[in-house]
């Protein structure tokens, strides 16, 4: 049985950036932000955007220095957020937007900016609430941007994986062999993007959560990392009215299987 229909078009950025994007479906418009490593080819917001596209209009795009996207330079968080803002006008000047792990802070941020977004969903947002947490320094964005300028992007991937996802050192060194590893090398560079959407340190910005006046859903795995799920809880405490849901079996990996379901309900609201 064919798959939902897919059109891929572009939308131009405050700066000028071009946006790569696929759209899927008809009706309510729903924007999907992708974490560090992730563009528009990601299975799980891929196939989130084919399961969800029945009864939306879903725009899953290329963040600015990913995929089929430019990336204008020099790099600031208000220019990623002037490229949601683009995706939502492409989309009628209003959506409902998901974002995942780093893609979710970026969100989150973009919410509290007052971008008309109507409903907000997040998976896992990687803030730093708790001991239990990777300790990061400060200048962690400056640290991997200086590595990348000077050309030692696998460096820089294998830094942002061990230090800020806790991949395992050796799990790292076996991907190396993989066809994958040319992909996560050539988006180094947006690594210090991810960096720079978390802040100092990855904490919490409780001021700008506190601003968000949209309906929030904060969603979280059983099986991630404790500090994860902390943070997961942290978000909603500081957003009034959010709410938390704990995916069974879920993984910071999740599967769209397991979004579907709480999206589908939540932006049918």
């Amino acid at each position: 049985m064919p798959g939902p229909a897919r059109v891929s078009g572009r939308v131009t950025s405050a700066d000028g950036t071009v946006l790569a994007f696929d759209g899927y479906g008809a009706g309510p418009a729903v924007v999907l932000v992708n974490g560090a490593f992730g563009d528009r080819s990601h299975p799980t917001l891929a196939g989130v955007a084919a399961a969800l596209s029945p009864w939306f209009t879903v725009l899953d795009y290329d963040r600015r220095g990913r995929g089929g996207s430019g990336d204008t330079r020099p790099y600031a968080v208000e220019r990623e957020i002037e490229d949601l803002a683009a995706l939502i006008g492409a989309a009628g000047g209003t959506a409902m937007v998901f974002g995942g792990s780093s893609g979710a802070a970026l969100v989150l941020e973009a919410a509290a900016r007052g971008l008309g977004i109507t409903r907000v969903a997040v998976w896992e947002p990687p803030y730093h609430v708790d001991d239990d947490a990777p300790p990061l320094p400060d200048d962690f964005a400056a640290q991997l941007e200086s590595l990348v300028d000077a050309g030692r992007w696998e460096e820089a991937v294998e830094r942002f994986m061990v230090e800020a996802a806790e991949v395992p050192a050796e799990a790292v060194a076996a991907m190396r062999a993989d066809a994958s590893w040319a992909h996560l090398k050539g988006v180094a560079r947006t690594l210090v993007y991810e960096a720079a959407v978390l802040g100092p340190g990855n904490r919490l910005p409780a001021a700008a959560l506190a601003a968000i006046a949209q309906p929030l859903l904060v969603l979280s795995g059983e099986r991630s990392p404790r500090w994860m799920a902390a943070a997961a809880r942290a978000v909603a405490a500081a957003v009034p009215g959010a709410r938390h849901r704990v995916l069974e079996d879920q993984a910071h990996a999740v599967t769209p299987e397991a979004l579907v379901p709480e999206l589908l309900e939540f932006f049918a609201r």
